[in-house]
């Protein structure tokens, strides 16, 4: 395979992680991440590569997400207090974060995060059925959690804050919505720091992943606001499931 059809299939990709990811609120970075680096690129330019991606992708994803009427981008609208709360307890905590990494196990990290992300997933198929009150203070404290998550592990992030919404009584399209848009605030501060740190860039590879990510956002805001809110909760909750098993059996063995 030459550069170029690497490239390419590195943006279908791309593509398909994207309409994953702002689909049901996960999967971008958790998925193509690992997939590029058994690709053979190296991990500063995969990290860049899919930042940048998920910055343009979530960007206009969560533009249509707002015209189709998933997320509600308003001012004084609850849509646009969630995303506020989950944009700032985001910066907090990519910045935050590395002074505890240091500090802390990676194996009781990653069990910490599988346990929370496989719990999350069940409560969200037990009540999937109920229709829940939103709990502000619940909401916060998963904002801050999924924020930490993200800081020192550089997942759990997308899991937690779609599946934490929907347990603190959010409707899943707006879930949803707010997460992708949120979660742009995250990969912005990540790419400040990688561009005072690192500025060497591999642009072919921007561009696979901003194309492929680009041409899915559309699709994707159109499937949420097709899909019935019920069946999106089963699928999120089905999906986090897996992940929280995944990420424990990863561990384990």
């Amino acid at each position: 395979m030459n550069g170029l059809e690497l490239l390419v299939l590195v943006g279908f990709i791309a593509f398909i992680c994207e309409y994953a990811d702002a689909t049901i609120g996960m999967g971008y970075g958790t998925t193509l991440t690992p997939i590029m680096l058994l690709m053979g690129f190296e991990p500063i330019i995969v990290v860049q590569s899919v930042l940048i991606g998920q910055i343009l992708g979530g960007t206009l994803g969560g533009y249509l997400h707002h015209r189709m009427g998933n997320v509600q981008i308003k001012h004084h609208s609850a849509d646009m207090k969630i995303i506020l709360i989950l944009s700032g307890f985001g910066i907090f905590g990519s910045v935050a974060a590395v002074f505890f990494a240091v500090n802390i196990d990676p194996f009781i990290l990653k069990i910490y995060v599988g346990v929370m992300v496989l719990i999350i997933g069940i409560i969200i198929l037990i009540k999937r059925n109920h229709q829940m009150k939103l709990n502000w203070t619940s909401l916060s404290i998963v904002a801050v959690i999924s924020a930490f998550n993200k800081g020192v592990s550089g997942g759990g992030y997308g899991p937690l804050i779609t599946g934490g919404q929907l347990v603190s009584g959010r409707n899943a399209k707006n879930a949803v919505g707010s997460t992708t848009i949120a979660e742009v605030t995250v990969c912005i501060v990540s790419l400040i720091t990688y561009i005072i740190v690192q500025r060497e860039f591999y642009f072919p590879l921007i561009l696979a992943t901003s194309a492929g990510s680009i041409l899915a956002a559309p699709l994707s805001a159109y499937t949420v606001k097709k899909m019935k809110a019920y069946n999106l909760k089963l699928i999120i909750g089905t999906v986090i499931i897996v992940l929280g098993m995944i990420t424990l059996l990863k561990v384990i063995i």
